[in-house]
């Protein structure tokens, strides 16, 4: 369990160095300003839970997790944690360089209070998933990044840890590590192991987290489901790249920021799924046709807009996306006034599932005009199971070949 109680962090910035020293003798002339950090933060992850936070650079998320670490000590505020620690923050954080990795992870198990007997059980785990051979006993300067990573990441997961925290480590992992980190992630969660994340690729954190924050200028904005975090990040990402906002109005943009965004040149009037008869449905079979049909009005002139449209299974994840850009069809030039109504049509081959249906008018260069995101849902029945999310009509061939002369399944006597 982790609790955050208004947490604040403050630093002083000075504007010569001469002025620091002023102020640690007394001086009470002011000669510093305040930056906050973190402003009032709170939230409470339970035990068992993986709670992600996300936002852009500089939002606080990395000061936010090395208070909770106990490597920072907040300006105001507590920070409550009820259990094991083992943290995986930034890139450097916790190895000496000088010291093997052997030395190294030993090192991190005394840290964390495990004692030599319980290291040496554990450290066999270490070494298999790290994978990183000879170079177990070489100076943690001489790894790579991406041996450094394995390395950390597996001695911070096979200590049984009560509570993980991970500060955007598995982004310099390839794919093949990623995709163990990601199994071990699920094998924590079945263990009730308390993870917080910060990363951000957020199909990463719609796949894992349970719960998620957005945090913006030291403050945690909104607090939901991973989905509803994600969306409100990527609205606010468009809304300031569009309005080229200055550092003073990124809080007001996320305050007004929504699910709906976009610069309003066209709106989105109305959306609808049919069949191929043209029937409104929301329920489609394996190997029916999808249609789409956007309505937009313009209230601006635009050359070439793009229509737009992506589908998310249940938990978030896209599945499934595409635009008149991408399929190769101008739509010409709009004024004022204009309506615009398109039908996409696809082939169903999702799964049987529920999904979620974004759809979005935009410039060529990507930026928004109006983009509503899960503006409807639909399901896919079905009375075949398949793993995943794709129904790839596989058709199935065999036949029994006969055993080879004088096999034992042959019979054959002896000669």
């Amino acid at each position: 369990m982790i609790s955050v109680q208004n947490v604040s962090k403050v630093y002083h910035l000075y504007q010569h160095p001469f002025h620091r020293i002023l102020a640690g003798l007394g001086h009470r002339k002011r000669r510093s300003s305040e930056f906050y950090a973190l402003r009032n933060v709170n939230f409470r992850v339970e035990k068992g839970e993986v709670f992600a936070i996300i936002g852009p650079n500089g939002s606080g998320k990395s000061t936010l997790l090395q208070i909770i670490c106990g490597i920072l000590q907040p300006t105001t505020g507590r920070v409550l944690r009820g259990g094991r620690v083992a943290a995986l923050l930034e890139l450097g954080a916790g190895f000496n360089p000088e010291f093997s990795g052997r030395d190294n992870v030993y090192l991190n198990g005394e840290i964390m209070g495990l004692s030599r007997n319980e290291m040496e059980r554990a450290f066999p785990k270490i070494e298999s998933f790290a994978e990183i051979g000879r170079f177990i006993d070489r100076p943690v300067k001489e790894y790579s990044t991406g041996m450094y990573v394995r390395l950390a990441f597996s001695t911070a997961i096979h200590v049984d840890p009560e509570i993980l925290i991970v500060d955007e480590a598995l982004a310099v992992g390839d794919a093949i590590f990623a995709s163990r980190c990601i199994q071990k992630f699920e094998e924590l969660r079945q263990r009730k192991t308390t993870v917080l994340l910060v990363s951000h690729d957020l199909g990463l954190v719609k796949r894992l987290a349970d719960r998620a924050a957005f945090m913006l200028a030291g403050k945690v904005v909104m607090e939901g489901s991973p989905k509803d975090a994600v969306n409100r990040y990527v609205g606010f990402a468009l809304d300031q790249e569009r309005a080229n906002k200055t550092d003073g109005a990124i809080e007001g943009a996320a305050a007004t920021s929504s699910f709906r965004h976009g610069d309003g040149a066209s709106r989105i009037v109305d959306v609808r799924m049919l069949n191929r008869a043209g029937e409104a449905t929301r329920a489609f079979r394996p190997g029916e046709s999808i249609v789409i049909r956007v309505q937009a009005v313009f209230h601006q002139a635009v050359i070439e807009p793009v229509v737009g449209l992506l589908i998310r299974n249940r938990i978030g994840m896209d599945v499934f996306g595409t635009n008149t850009r991408l399929e190769g069809v101008p739509l010409g030039q709009f004024a004022p006034g204009d309506t615009l109504q398109i039908e996409l049509e696809l082939d169903c081959l999702l799964s049987r599932q529920e999904y979620t249906l974004t759809v979005a008018t935009q410039y060529s260069n990507g930026l928004s005009q109006d983009w509503l995101d899960d503006v409807l849902d639909f399901q896919v029945v079905d009375t075949k199971d398949v793993a995943g999310v794709l129904n790839l009509n596989t058709r199935v061939r065999y036949r029994k070949l006969a055993a080879p002369s004088g096999s034992e399944q042959s019979g054959a006597g002896s000669t």
